[in-house]
């Protein structure tokens, strides 16, 4: 039986987005070297507010590198508030399911997306309701789950 579906496996073998953009609007960087897995996401964003280009680089598993596709797609094209609103959830539903010991793959994408954007709002000198509260800085506080052995 696959642990991945068909969707999460398209993603990891030919991930969208990937690489970094030049003179990018916002940059955020989050993981656990710990863990081994370590995601960055940059971002342009124009002169509507709406995202419009974003890039990954991911150091990870197949679900951490789906996961960072899937939210580069589901940003592109949104406006930073809409973008603010994804969540780890709305990442795994739209990769038809991970493994629960992978769901965590979804929240690090989440919290760079989130990071990438609060970089451009200090450097914007914005704010957004979607921040309220945020520290990129906050660890994941279950970043370390780790399947049982059999």
């Amino acid at each position: 039986m696959a642990i991945y579906n068909e969707k999460v496996m398209e993603h990891f073998m030919n991930p969208h987005n990937v690489g970094e953009l030049e003179n990018a609007d916002g940059k955020g960087t989050y993981g656990s070297p710990v863990c081994g897995d370590m995601m960055q996401i940059t971002i342009k964003v124009d002169e509507n507010d709406k995202i419009a280009d974003a890039k990954f680089k991911t150091f990870g598993c197949g679900s951490a590198i789906a996961s960072s596709s899937m939210a580069t797609d589901m940003i592109i094209g949104r406006t930073v508030e809409e973008a603010l609103e994804l969540s780890n959830n709305k990442i795994v539903d739209e990769l038809g399911g991970l493994p629960p010991v992978k769901i965590h793959c979804s929240v690090l994408a989440e919290h760079a997306i989130k990071s990438a954007i609060y970089d451009y709002a200090q450097k914007a000198g914005k704010t957004y309701k979607g921040l309220e509260g945020f520290d990129p800085n906050e660890e994941e506080e279950d970043h370390h789950d780790i399947p049982e052995e059999e």
